[in-house]
């Protein structure tokens, strides 16, 4: 299986709860370190493990990579992980634009390449299962963070759509939408962080949703339930609610 964003705290629990003697882990990350950390629990725990620190935004480096790893062997599972987030800062009104263009390319554009890439190999052999990484801000756009609301709810109705159109072909798609997560990302956003859940925890239900092939993954459940409100409610009305709890200064959504 292959797992990007390996080195977040997400994508570091999703492989440990995968390692075991019969799993060979295609594990990518930025940060080698924590990688080759992250890569020697895994093989304690008797799995094989290979590793990547290409640079996924780059398109020709992630062809080629994938291209690679399909023709020894097709993953069965692909977990597209890796994510950033940004929110304005300072006097500015906006986020910086340089930091927008970044956040869409490896939260938005770079997974909907890497099944460009996936998706043949998979529909050739009849078999497999796309994991995309939402978050609960997809339900409704925070001011905290609306370019990171945007990236995640384009991801989701992308996965949502692809899901339909993969199904005759054997190929499940599950969309992963998590609330707040512990990391040092999380921990170093401001903002209230309600019904926050261990990575090891997140890593638990988001594994067995996969294995049950669900077409989507949300939690924790009180969050999940308000923030689905937001999308379903009137407009004003859900904005109203926004600032109420406090989601309408200097803050963030957490994802790995």
């Amino acid at each position: 299986m292959l797992i990007t964003g390996a080195t977040g705290a997400i994508g570091g629990a999703l492989a440990s709860a995968y390692a075991g003697p019969s799993t060979h882990l295609v594990l990518h990350g930025r940060q080698q370190e924590k990688l080759e950390a992250i890569a020697s629990t895994c093989r304690k725990q008797g799995a094989q493990v290979t590793l990547s620190t290409i640079e996924l935004t780059d398109g020709h480096a992630l062809q080629g990579w994938l291209s690679e790893l399909c023709a020894q062997q097709v993953p069965d599972i692909v977990i597209a992980n890796a994510g950033k987030n940004t929110h304005p800062q300072g006097p500015a009104l906006l986020e910086p634009w340089e930091d927008v263009q970044a956040l869409l390319d490896i939260n938005l554009k770079t997974p909907i390449a890497m099944m460009q890439h996936l998706v043949p190999t998979m529909q050739a052999r009849g078999s497999g299962q796309l994991v995309l990484i939402s978050s609960l801000a997809a339900w409704h756009g925070l001011p905290t963070t609306p370019s990171y609301s945007a990236s995640k709810a384009g991801i989701k109705a992308y996965g949502e759509g692809l899901r339909g159109l993969l199904a005759p072909h054997g190929i499940g798609v599950t969309v992963v939408m998590p609330g707040y997560v512990t990391s040092p990302m999380c921990e170093a956003m401001p903002g209230p962080k309600p019904w926050e859940w261990p990575p090891e925890r997140a890593a638990k239900v988001i594994k067995r949703g996969i294995t049950a092939n669900r077409a989507r993954i949300s939690f924790p459940f009180p969050l999940n339930f308000g923030t689905w409100w937001l999308a379903v409610l009137p407009a004003g009305v859900s904005q109203w609610l926004i600032k109420r709890l406090g989601f309408n200064h200097e803050g963030d959504t957490p994802h790995d």
